[in-house]
C-alpha cells in the first residue's frame, strides 16, 4: 500500500463533502499567524520512490560503523559480536511483531521465549528471578531504587559515583520529588571505595547502590559492604553494564546482591547509534512482589500439558491500579528474544570465552602503554581510563586515532562534566585482537 493513496479527485471530493474548497479550510480554527506559508519549509523537489532510495542510501554510507573501525568504545555500550542468527529469528514475523501477551492462550510463544529468557538471565547473574525486562540500565537503576524503598520502608538511597553517569543521572531525577535523601559518594581515583560507602549508611537507609564492575571497568570485594547492609537492614543494589563479565568473575548473586540491575545489550544487541538496549532486573525471590515489570511462568493445564502464562503483571493500568510497583508498562520483547537467542547459541562456555578473551585484551593493550599514557590502578573486567598528561597531547591523539579509523576512547568528560579533561575511558571486546592492539599503540606515537 502506498503511503499517499489518495488521488487529486479523492482529495476534491473529500473536501466537497465537507463543504470546503480546499485543504487550508481543515485549519481555520488555528490563528493565521501560526500558518506556514508556502515555501516556509523550504522542503526540496518529490522525489520517485526510486529517487528516494538512492539518497537514503547515500547518506546512509556516509555512516562510520564498527565494521570500517577498530573499535575501543564502552561506557555502557560494547562492540560484541552478534552472530547472523540473532538477527534471523528476530526478524521472523511471529517474532518481530509481537505484543504484550494479554491472553496466554494465544501467546504461548512470546510466553515461552520470555520464560527463556528470564531463566538464562537469572542463572547468568546468579539471582532468584528475573522479571521481562525494562527499557534499559537507568531506568532499571531507578526503579530498583523504588522497589529497596518500598521493601524496607525507608527513603534513603546511597548511590556509589563509580555508577554510570547516565544511571545516576536518571535515579537522581526519579527520586527527586519524593521524600528521602539521595547521596553519592565520591569513589577513589577511579575505583569504588566501599569504606565511604559503608560510613554513609544509617538506620534511614533503603539502600546502597554500586556498580560491578563499575563504570571505570573495577573489579573490588563487596563482603564489607554485604555485611554492613545486613546490619543496618538495607538493600545493596548492583548494577552492572556488561552481563557477560559474569561469565568470569564472581555473579551478583555470589555477591550478595539484594537486587541486580543492568544492560542486555551486550547480549547479542548490535550498538546501533546507541538504541535500542535492554534493561534487566533480577532479585531475590523473597522480593518478586514488589518488582516492577512482568514475570513469566510456566505451568500444566488441565489436560496435563505444558503451558506458559503470566505469573505476575504490575503495571498501573487495568490490573494492579493503585497498587502498582511501577509506571513502566512495555517490556524489551525483541530485544529479550535476541538476547535469548545470543545466550542460547553461546552456552556456558562460549560466554566465558567471551569474557576472557575481553579482559585478555585490555591487559593487552594496557601492558604496552607508553610511559606518559597511565591506566587507571587495580583489577579491571575490560574497561579502564587513560589518563594523559594533558587534554591537548589527549585530543591530539583523539585526532590521529579518528584519522586510522580508530574509535580510540570516550572522553570522560563528556559523561561526567566534573572530570577532568585529559581522561579517556577505554574498552576491549573479544573483537579485538592484537592487530588492533598494535594499530592503537602506533597512533599514541603522535604525542611522544
Amino acid at each position: 500500500m502506498r503511503f499517499l493513496p489518495h488521488t487529486n479527485r479523492d482529495r476534491i471530493s473529500m473536501l466537497e463533502s465537507m463543504n470546503m474548497d480546499s485543504m487550508s479550510d481543515l485549519f481555520t480554527d488555528i490563528p493565521r499567524e501560526f500558518h506556514l506559508e508556502e515555501g516556509d519549509l523550504n522542503l526540496p523537489d518529490a522525489l520517485s520512490e526510486a529517487g528516494i532510495v538512492r539518497k537514503f542510501t547515500q547518506a546512509a554510507e556516509k555512516n562510520s560503523h564498527m565494521g570500517h573501525h577498530h573499535c575501543f568504545l564502552g561506557g555502557g555500550t560494547y562492540d560484541h559480536f552478534v552472530p547472523a542468527v540473532v538477527d534471523y529469528v528476530i526478524s521472523r514475523g511471529e517474532f518481530l511483531t509481537a505484543y504484550t501477551p494479554y491472553q496466554p492462550e494465544i501467546s504461548q510463544g512470546t510466553l515461552q521465549t520470555l520464560f527463556e529468557f528470564q531463566t538464562m538471565i537469572a542463572r547468568l547473574t546468579g539471582m532468584d528471578v528475573s522479571n521481562a525486562s525494562m527499557y534499559e540500565a537507568a531506568t532499571a537503576t531507578a526503579e530498583a531504587a523504588l522497589m529497596a524503598r518500598r521493601i524496607t520502608r525507608k527513603s534513603k538511597v546511597i548511590m556509589a559515583a563509580s555508577v554510570n553517569p547516565r544511571y545516576r543521572a536518571v535515579t537522581q531525577n526519579y527520586l527527586s520529588r519524593l521524600p528521602g535523601e539521595y547521596v553519592e559518594v565520591n569513589m577513589d581515583g577511579f575505583a569504588t571505595n566501599v569504606d565511604k560507602l559503608i560510613a554513609g549508611i544509617d538506620e534511614t537507609t533503603a539502600c546502597v547502590i554500586v556498580q560491578y564492575p563499575d563504570f571505570y571497568g573495577s573489579v573490588y570485594d563487596l563482603a564489607a559492604l554485604r555485611a554492613a547492609c545486613d546490619t543496618a537492614k538495607c538493600l545493596m543494589v548492583i548494577a552492572f553494564s556488561d552481563p557477560t563479565a559474569f561469565a568470569l568473575i564472581q555473579s551478583p548473586g555470589e555477591c550478595g546482591a539484594d537486587i541486580a540491575v543492568g544492560s542486555g545489550q551486550s547480549l547479542g544487541i548490535p550498538m546501533g547509534f546507541g538504541g535500542p538496549h535492554l534493561g534487566l532486573l533480577t532479585c531475590k525471590q523473597k522480593y518478586v512482589r514488589q518488582m516492577p515489570g512482568r514475570v513469566c511462568g510456566m505451568t500444566t493445564d488441565a489436560d496435563g500439558k505444558r503451558g506458559f502464562v503470566l505469573t505476575l503483571a504490575t503495571r498501573e493500568q487495568h490490573i494492579r491500579r493503585e497498587k502498582a510497583t511501577s509506571n513502566i508498562c512495555s517490556n524489551q520483547g525483541l530485544m529479550c528474544t535476541a538476547a535469548a537467542t545470543y545466550m542460547t547459541l553461546m552456552g556456558d562456555e562460549s560466554l566465558k570465552t567471551v569474557a576472557t578473551r575481553s579482559a585478555a585484551a585490555l591487559h593487552r593493550l594496557v601492558s604496552q602503554l607508553p610511559k606518559h599514557v597511565q591506566a587507571a590502578q587495580g583489577a579491571r573486567f575490560h574497561e579502564t581510563v587513560l589518563s594523559f598528561e594533558n587534554q591537548q597531547k589527549r585530543d591530539l591523539f583523539l585526532l590521529e586515532a579518528r584519522k586510522q579509523d580508530i574509535f580510540a576512547g570516550i572522553p570522560l568528560e563528556q559523561l561526567d562534566d566534573t572530570m577532568d579533561a585529559r581522561h579517556l575511558l577505554v574498552a576491549t571486546t573479544e573483537m579485538i585482537e592484537d592487530a588492533d592492539i598494535q594499530k592503537y599503540l602506533t597512533a599514541l606515537e603522535v604525542i611522544a
